[in-house]
């Protein structure tokens, strides 16, 4: 209850930009004041279903008069089959869409879901905001992507899922925040099936290399995946971390917020969890 799925909301002058929609994407943005139906722009690194099980509470909640009652088009970016997804999610909410509509004296134009299958570079750029798509590497989901958000001379680079990367390296040079995904498991384990799933992901020591030549103003840990029966406690994220890297480091939490400026400054959860 204290970690819901993947989730990231990038707020840039008059643009709200969603990351990823896992688990309670909806119910951690109403916690932040923000209604679901104020969100029409979402970015997917990948389409596994812990990144995209929020969607349709998003899209659909988003829609209702108590919920921000979205008046335009909810547009989805992500890798090749998103496009797809979308149209079979209107396909399989299709009465419930179509009954809504009935009920309704004016169009509902934010129960349109248009999706886009991007590549890499440039996928969105207005109002001053700039959303930059590259490839990672998070096997077998192939391609999956990471973004960076660049505004007024600042940037945000979100690393989606990816074991140890170049590329994303080469892209979150100079950036202000770097949030990075995270695995762990215990020292002595040696289970070839978490094994496997390490392999596939980031270690604290792997994603230290990656902030040492980034040099972020501030580098976070989200995505925590801890196997093996492994406690926040005794994953010692931080300190596994910082053997090798000496910047400034966070582990993050569900609805803490950062405001980047000539530095960046972080805003622990105002809104209680349950214990």
């Amino acid at each position: 209850m204290e970690r819901f799925g993947p989730a990231t909301l990038v707020e840039a002058g008059s643009e709200q930009l969603l990351f990823d929609a896992g688990r309670g994407a909806a119910l951690r943005l109403n916690q932040l004041s923000i209604m679901p139906g104020e969100i029409d722009k979402l970015f997917l690194t990948h389409l596994h279903s812990d990144h995209t099980i929020g969607i349709p509470d998003v899209w659909l909640t988003g829609s209702l008069p108590t919920a921000g009652k979205r008046s335009t088009p909810f547009q989805v970016w992500g890798p090749a089959g998103t496009k797809e997804m979308m149209a079979n999610l209107e396909e399989a909410f299709h009465d419930d869409i179509e009954g809504r509509k009935e009920n309704q004296k004016e169009a509902l134009d934010g129960l349109t879901a248009v999706g886009q299958d991007i590549e890499e570079g440039v996928v969105y750029e207005k109002n001053g905001v700039q959303v930059v798509a590259f490839l990672v590497d998070h096997p077998p989901m192939e391609p999956s992507y990471g973004y960076r958000v660049n505004y007024k001379g600042h940037s945000v680079v979100i690393s989606g899922d990816t074991r140890y990367n170049e590329k994303l390296i080469q892209q979150a040079k100079g950036t202000d925040l770097l949030i990075h995904e995270v695995a762990a498991a215990k020292p002595d384990n040696h289970s070839p099936a978490i094994q496997k799933i390490l392999s596939k992901h980031t270690t604290p020591e792997e994603a230290a290399k990656v902030f040492q030549q980034v040099q972020p103003k501030l580098a976070v840990y989200s995505h925590i995946v801890l196997l093996d029966g492994l406690s926040d406690a005794d994953a010692n994220l931080a300190v596994r971390t910082n053997q090798t890297y000496d910047g400034k480091l966070v582990v993050g939490q569900d609805l803490m917020s950062f405001t980047i400026g000539d530095q960046v400054t972080i805003k622990e959860p105002h809104v209680g969890l349950i214990p």
